[in-house]
């Protein structure tokens, strides 16, 4: 039986990169986005791939039922979170409307998609799961001076390292993988969207990102950043975190006793 894809954002970027090389790798593909125009072109330019497009937007409940319930009903071998909105702006400046588009987008989705793809990977007994996410996700200890400012979006992103991360731990022996990716400033539409110009900031290309998570599967590694070097500053953080969550005690630190 033929491996078979599911890629969210599939139209463009690192999506689309994903689902360029899952093709050349032969896999068959669900591609999904919200463009039909773009997902028909995919499928056209692919003709020796099983490829069929589901035109579905994360940020209703529809798109993300409709997704959900492919994950349930096909045997995926990979599931590629990677459909993404940013809203770069202070939280008090946030339209509500946006705020709840990226919480859709980039939390609610990839959960009920990872939620409903799960069970049937583990009851095969094979199956890896990419949540991509980046390394705005470590930025939250960063002072006013980092801009722009983007709380929300830090804060989807810490959300998919920590689900995953956990995650990882659950489907531990079990043959199902998950992979939590983290690129830093990549050479995409992403950030035009957003109204910011990087075109002489050094990007990372889509494909290398790619390369980077595949990889980072044959590694065995549940966060893979592409652009870190130095994997020891990734460890740094997860045992700082690790003695944070082992430090507690049920006695109330002295820092705040009455003095």
């Amino acid at each position: 039986m033929n491996q078979l894809a599911l890629v969210t954002g599939a139209t463009s970027g690192i999506g689309r990169a994903f689902a360029e090389r899952l093709a050349a790798d032969g896999y068959d593909l669900i591609v999904t986005g919200r463009r039909q125009d773009r997902l028909d072109e995919f499928a056209a330019a692919h003709p020796d791939v099983d490829v069929r497009t589901v035109a579905a937007d994360l940020a209703t409940g529809h798109g993300v039922d409709t997704l959900a319930a492919l994950c349930a009903a096909e045997p995926l071998t990979m599931l590629v979170n990677n459909a993404g909105v940013a809203h770069y702006m202070p939280l008090a400046e946030l339209p509500a409307d946006k705020a709840r588009e990226l919480v859709h987008v980039k939390v609610a989705a990839p959960t009920l998609l990872t939620r409903a793809a799960v069970g049937g990977m583990l009851d095969r007994g094979t199956g890896r799961i990419v949540n991509v996410a980046g390394m705005i996700a470590f930025s939250g200890p960063a002072d006013k001076s980092v801009q722009p400012r983007r709380a929300v979006y830090a804060g989807s992103l810490a959300y998919l390292v920590a689900l995953s991360q956990t995650l990882g731990a659950e489907l531990d022996g079990t043959g199902v993988r998950v992979q939590v990716l983290c690129p830093g400033v990549v050479a995409t539409e992403f950030h035009e969207r957003q109204g910011l110009d990087l075109s002489a900031v050094p990007r990372m290309s889509a494909a290398d990102v790619v390369t980077a998570s595949l990889r980072g599967f044959e590694l065995g590694e549940v966060v893979t950043a592409p652009g870190v070097e130095d994997t020891g500053l990734l460890d740094a953080v997860f045992r700082a975190d690790l003695a944070a969550f082992g430090g507690q005690s049920p006695q109330l630190a002295s820092r705040y006793r009455d003095r």
